[in-house]
């Protein structure tokens, strides 16, 4: 008995009874991270399987939680987390808010895909509906100006409220009819058809008007594969994005005491300005690295730095001025007591990968290179780390 797709027809149905025909423990049970541990089928379900891109529903089936439903060798599969007694009828409640908001962009890619198609002749060749928001993939390339200009028009479309009605045409009605899809279909086609915009075949539930798509928003666009693969969300998906980006923006207004609107001018200034001292600080590193530089003292023995105003590179190169200046090892520390001291030693005498294990064994380090050069961390005082070196 094939279970009754009462989705197909009711995309609002959110509340429902079932008979339970079987449930079975599943094999990978343990495997699985949603806690599914039993496969169940049902005379009828609104429960819509993962397929064409979108992923399932989610919701309760008597004291069931359902975590996922695939359609599996033509059998409508129910993943629970209890069994369920088999012959009983249950109750069963969508996870609603999921439902509606897969609806929502589900139909707006719709409404988007029919547009593309109609005003520049692209076919929609790949979709994904998850919970990271909406990917489809376009057989042509679109510029940013015109997938403006779609997203314009699909808005308009929203605003203007039309129908979105779902029918099942005859194979012959179907062979004359000019209709959107990725496979080739013959018999059994459910139909979507937005008013005056779009007509697709597809499995999936869809709003009845295009006013409750909400808003529609496009958020990226990347070349793929020949053509382009856009970013969107709707509906309530996409009044959950603004929030957090006018959260940013309300954070960086704040913290840069500039208007909202005038944020990305204030950041572009800062970099601007940081970029400068940038410059201006690297200028004094060469400045303070030449006069360290030149402050050194050839010794027979070895030489101890202590140096918190020089980067990694500039300290790097005062150890190689060092080294052609001792005799034994050239050592610059970096850093304070309380939280330890950054090292990097070099030396032209001392084979340092034999040196460097007694040297982070004597002073609490870690670290290591090559015989010339090693470098790490060290957790000591400064008074420790100068009689080390005696």
């Amino acid at each position: 008995m094939k279970t009754e797709k009462l989705y197909e027809n009711d995309a609002y149905l959110r509340r429902f009874t079932a008979t339970v025909l079987s449930c079975e423990p599943l094999a990978d049970a343990k495997k699985r991270e949603d806690g599914a541990a039993y496969g169940v089928i049902l005379d009828r379900t609104a429960f819509f399987p993962e397929g064409g891109g979108q992923t399932a529903d989610t919701g309760n089936l008597g004291n069931a939680v359902i975590s996922d439903v695939q359609e599996i060798d033509g059998e409508i599969v129910h993943f629970a987390d209890v069994p369920l007694p088999v012959g009983e009828e249950l109750a069963a409640e969508l996870n609603w808010e999921e439902r509606f908001r897969k609806m929502q962009n589900h139909t707006g890619e719709h409404l988007v895909s029919g547009i593309v198609h109609s005003q520049f002749g692209y076919d929609n060749v790949g979709f994904h509906l998850g919970t990271d928001g909406v990917t489809v993939d376009f057989s042509g390339v679109l510029t940013e100006s015109e997938l403006e200009f779609v997203e314009y028009i699909a808005n308009r479309v929203v605003g203007e409220n039309v129908p979105v009605t779902v029918s099942y045409p005859t194979p012959e009605e179907c062979a004359a009819m000019e209709y959107r899809s990725k496979l080739e279909l013959t018999e059994g086609v459910r139909i979507v058809t937005i008013e005056g915009w779009d007509v697709c075949a597809c499995c999936a539930p869809h709003v009845s008007q295009t006013g409750a798509v909400g808003g529609i928003k496009i958020l990226s666009c990347e070349n793929w594969k020949g053509g382009v693969r856009i970013r969107m969300l709707c509906g309530l998906d996409a009044r959950d994005d603004y929030q957090k980006r006018l959260d940013n923006t309300v954070r960086i207004s704040n913290m840069l005491s500039c208007k909202q609107l005038e944020s990305a001018d204030a950041v572009a200034r800062l970099m601007k300005q940081s970029q400068a001292e940038r410059e201006e600080s690297a200028k004094l590193r060469r400045a303070l690295l030449d006069m360290k530089t030149a402050a050194l003292q050839k010794t027979d023995g070895n030489l101890v730095i202590f140096e918190d105003l020089l980067d990694n590179n500039s300290l790097r190169n005062l150890v190689n001025a060092g080294v052609l200046l001792c005799g034994g090892v050239c050592a610059a520390f970096t850093g304070n007591d309380a939280d330890g001291y950054r090292y990097i030693i070099g030396s032209a005498n001392v084979k340092l990968r034999a040196w460097a294990k007694e040297f982070n064994a004597a002073l609490n380090g870690r670290g290591g290179g090559s015989e010339e050069m090693i470098q790490g961390t060290v957790n000591a005082k400064k008074a420790e780390i100068r009689a080390y070196f005696g």
